[in-house]
């Protein structure tokens, strides 16, 4: 984190990215002073409510992150900055976002958790659009000139007031992760079932892990009459995310069932003292580490490799068939994990594999719809199985090669099921 001293001190010139969380209540001009090196600007914790209108005199901006603030328009200003790609303005107050506040160059927006009840039409002008994400906001409807970004390739619309998905939507040919959960289209929600675990029978160890919904601890579960067992406590932060409500990713991951590719969730907490959500979950060995790492600002939509991993065919395969066959699970009992992605699978050497994190998930709201959301899921898995594809140092079966394409193909009613997806990968 930057000082305002030291950007009035002119202690920062030449710098490409600067970050001020210190309570502004006003853009600091000296800004500008950086005009001709400034890449990304980071405005995010401060108590900002507008922008200068000559902000597009940072000719070089091609990040901006505005979040938790205090703007209730998005400015309309951002819209004159030729080269901004990245807009984010979470966890502001928004209720108007103008048609003049759109980048010609705008790859990713995020407006979550805001108060916007419409979108501009000219949103579908946005032809770079990649990833657009509106949890938490009051949508009622999506423009649909968005049908006209054939390049969407992530959508978050998770806890609007959406009615349904229209068909435009699921035709889409290059989304892959969608969530859609705790919207009215979700008719029917899924009550928290399963077990129950009292919280006087965790003793609660060290923390293990932090994300977007809640805080993973490693704890001691000592219960009536079983020996005490080493688990893993999730508390949940009760607050929007980018992906939605961390209590429809509790109720996807219960609703998920047993399978070997998933972390089994043991019971729910029904008595934190604090009130907190809460879920027992299997203790992951420590040999199980992530795939990937998430996504950058540049690669916007792709996950980040190690640059040494290389997969041996056989472990490519078990990973291939353990994802396909843990998706197809999944869908077969109503829910898309809507975040199919590198970074949210636990992996070892060997091959074996772990799915997790179902902060996008979302229940298929009609059988109707079921069938082009599980082949927008496929579409995620090609890209992973072309990943995977990528990194491995073995010849690879023409067959896998030909099954990949057609996971990608922009017609979406042409994917193959994931059933038929696990049957050419055990071939």
């Amino acid at each position: 984190m930057h000082s305002l001293a030291d950007l009035r001190a002119g202690k920062l010139a030449g710098i490409k990215r600067l970050n001020l969380s210190c309570d502004l209540d006003e853009f600091p001009r000296e800004i500008f002073d950086l005009a001709d090196s400034l890449e990304t600007l980071n405005l995010t914790g401060n108590r900002l409510k507008s922008l200068p209108d000559d902000l597009h005199r940072l000719h070089k901006l091609q990040v901006l992150f505005c979040s938790d603030n205090q703007f209730r328009e998005l400015p309309a200003c951002i819209g004159r900055c030729e080269n901004l790609r990245i807009v984010g303005f979470k966890a502001n107050q928004i209720l108007h976002v103008p048609a003049a506040a759109l980048p010609p160059q705008l790859r990713w927006l995020i407006l979550t958790d805001n108060l916007i009840e419409q979108l501009p039409d000219e949103l579908g002008s946005c032809l770079s659009l990649q990833k657009l994400m509106l949890a938490g906001n009051r949508l009622r409807e999506l423009p649909a000139s968005l049908a006209g970004c054939q390049q969407l390739e992530l959508l978050r619309i998770a806890a609007n007031q959406l009615t349904h998905l229209p068909e435009w939507l699921l035709k889409l040919p290059s989304l892959a992760w969608l969530a859609f959960a705790g919207n009215p289209l979700c008719a029917v929600q899924r009550p928290l079932s399963g077990r129950e675990i009292a919280w006087q029978q965790l003793l609660i160890q060290q923390p293990l892990g932090e994300g977007a919904s809640g805080i993973i601890q490693q704890a001691i579960w000592e219960g009536p009459d079983q020996p005490a067992t080493p688990v893993a406590v999730k508390l949940y932060k009760g607050s929007i995310t980018s992906d939605g409500s961390p209590l429809n990713e509790m109720a996807a991951c219960i609703a998920a069932g047993e399978h070997r590719h998933l972390i089994d969730v043991l019971g729910r907490i029904p008595d934190h003292p604090q009130g907190q959500a809460g879920l027992v979950m299997q203790l992951i060995a420590p040999h199980f580490v992530n795939l990937a790492g998430p996504p950058s600002l540049d690669s916007c939509t792709r996950d980040i490799y190690p640059v040494d991993l290389r997969l041996p065919l056989s472990g490519v395969s078990r990973l291939a068939q353990g994802i396909a066959s843990v998706t197809a699970h999944l869908h077969a009992r109503g829910i898309a994990h809507g975040d199919l992605y590198g970074h949210n699978i636990l992996w070892e050497p060997e091959g074996d594999c772990l799915l997790g994190d179902f902060g996008a998930a979302s229940f298929h709201p009609n059988a109707e719809q079921a069938q082009a959301l599980e082949r927008i899921e496929v579409r995620a898995f090609g890209i992973l199985l072309g990943e995977l594809l990528e990194r491995c140092d073995d010849p690879v079966p023409l067959e896998w090669i030909e099954l990949q394409a057609r996971c990608i193909q922009p017609d979406v009613s042409q994917r193959p099921a994931m059933n038929e997806v696990q049957q050419i990968l055990s071939i």
